[in-house]
């Protein structure tokens, strides 16, 4: 009788357990920013389930959910991402997360270890009026100098990819406002909404012209 009993137990306990289990997802991630550097030590939360997981040094986490659940993705420096788990989600996700780019959320993006210095420096390449004080610089020059890094100012010509002859032009292309133009030194830095600094694979949509990089300025009369 005590052998029944034992096995009737068991058999409830097991089937009482078996739904409970049922009803998580284990789903793997990758956290990125600025289309595809790593972000660590980054908070993700399901929100149904009530678990929680932080990114490793590449970005990865893994994550128990609800088969309906929603992810929440939060960090000091990032604008808040949600991302709903369904059937129709793939066992493996990427979250690109939108880095709000200050001087001061550079720092805090360090000193957080979500992003290793170098590869932030390298990485943003976009600014536009709502981010900095533009009129705070003399010239257009000293504005592109100030905020890119890595990016050199010789004379009225901005180099992106290093000098590559003496006898070459190592100057890159400026598209302003949708057009092409061969110098950009009569812009006034408070006339300008966005910069963005092309090179590689973003300056080859230029073609040969993009090879030394591309400067490409909206100013604010053109966004009108």
């Amino acid at each position: 009788m005590r052998t029944k009993f034992i096995l009737f137990v068991v058999f409830v306990t097991t089937f009482a357990v078996a739904p409970v289990h049922s009803q998580n997802r284990v789903v793997t991630g990758q956290v990125l920013t600025l289309n595809d550097l790593p972000v660590a030590n980054f908070e993700i939360e399901a929100k149904k389930g009530e678990t929680g997981a932080i990114t490793d040094s590449a970005g990865w986490f893994t994550i128990v959910t609800y088969p309906k659940d929603v992810l929440l993705f939060k960090g000091k420096v990032f604008r808040n991402e949600r991302m709903k788990i369904n059937n129709r989600t793939p066992d493996t996700v990427y979250v690109n997360v939108e880095f709000i780019n200050t001087p001061e959320n550079k720092e805090l993006a360090v000193g957080y270890g979500y992003v290793e210095e170098d590869e932030l420096l390298h990485s943003v390449s976009h600014l536009d009026s709502e981010q900095a004080d533009f009129s705070q610089y003399r010239d257009i020059f000293e504005l592109i100098r100030g905020r890119f890094a890595g990016v050199q100012i010789q004379g009225n010509e901005v180099i992106i990819r290093g000098i590559s002859s003496i006898n070459l032009s190592s100057c890159a292309l400026y598209v302003v406002d949708g057009v092409v133009v061969s110098d950009i030194s009569s812009i006034n830095p408070s006339d300008v909404k966005s910069i963005d600094v092309l090179k590689d694979s973003g300056a080859s949509i230029y073609g040969s012209r993009g090879a030394n990089g591309v400067v490409v300025i909206q100013t604010k009369r053109g966004n009108d």
